[in-house]
């Protein structure tokens, strides 16, 4: 029996909020596997891409980086046909870019929620509504979201933000079963609490550090590379068979 290898030689990757911490290591790893990349990232953030861009050169991949302000539609658009016209096609979608805002959820104003829900979870949509009709295109294709542990338990004030990664693990179900036919694999990873620059004050709290670490049963923080590597196995030919799943790197912590 001959397994298939982890090679994305050849594919084309597009990753969404790719300037730093997780979507920044799911580019690199997908690049260290073969894929060339197409990076988004907020216009008023997109000097961030550059050393991502060049660490994928480096390895001999193709690298676009483009503007993606989530989740206006025309932004979407133009994102997906900018990757589409520098890369020539879509083989592989990571839908990472998320955002969260702490609170109390009597505290919890209509803005944030509207905010968290409509980058989370309705720009997750539309990105994978797009990018799937290229993918129906040439052939199918494989759609990894960035859900969370956070869409499956929940945690203090985190009440929009576990609704949308709830959302989004139950929407990677559906475009799973919808998107079979086109041979579009739809999958999710749903991380534990990740240490990234966004999350680092989080973690220099000494009382909030504890807490975390005292629900995961492996006992460290988890870090951008655990995250990546989830993606490339699900973006990936060993993944052929997997859709509609949601992959927890977690450490344990769901499992207590």
């Amino acid at each position: 029996m001959v397994l298939p290898n982890m090679s994305l030689e050849g594919k084309v990757a597009l990753i969404t909020g790719a300037g730093s911490g997780i979507g920044k290591a799911c580019a690199i790893a997908l690049a260290e596997s073969g894929a060339d990349c197409a990076l988004g990232e907020l216009p008023e953030r997109m000097a961030n891409l550059e050393p991502v861009c060049e660490a994928i050169r480096a390895l001999g991949r193709r690298a676009a980086a483009l503007p993606l302000r989530l989740p206006e539609l025309p932004s979407i658009d133009a994102f997906v046909a900018g990757a589409v016209r520098e890369l020539g096609r879509i083989d592989i979608l990571v839908n990472n870019a998320g955002i969260n805002t702490p609170r109390p959820a009597l505290e919890v104003t209509e803005e944030e929620w509207d905010r968290i829900l409509g980058v989370n979870l309705k720009g997750v949509f539309f990105t994978a509504q797009r990018v799937a009709k290229e993918m129906i295109h040439t052939g199918g294709g494989k759609i990894v979201n960035i859900a969370s542990m956070n869409g499956v338990v929940g945690y203090y004030k985190r009440a929009a933000y576990c609704a949308s990664k709830a959302g989004v693990v139950n929407l990677t179900r559906v475009l799973a079963i919808e998107w079979a036919e086109h041979q579009i694999n739809v999958n999710a990873v749903g991380p534990t609490f990740i240490l990234t620059p966004l999350t680092q004050s989080t973690f220099d709290d000494p009382t909030m550090r504890a807490d975390l670490l005292s629900r995961i049963p492996l006992g460290r923080v988890g870090q951008p590379e655990d995250v990546a590597s989830a993606v490339v196995f699900l973006a990936g030919p060993g993944a052929g068979m997997v859709t509609g799943h949601t992959l927890l790197v977690d450490g344990g912590w769901t499992a207590l």
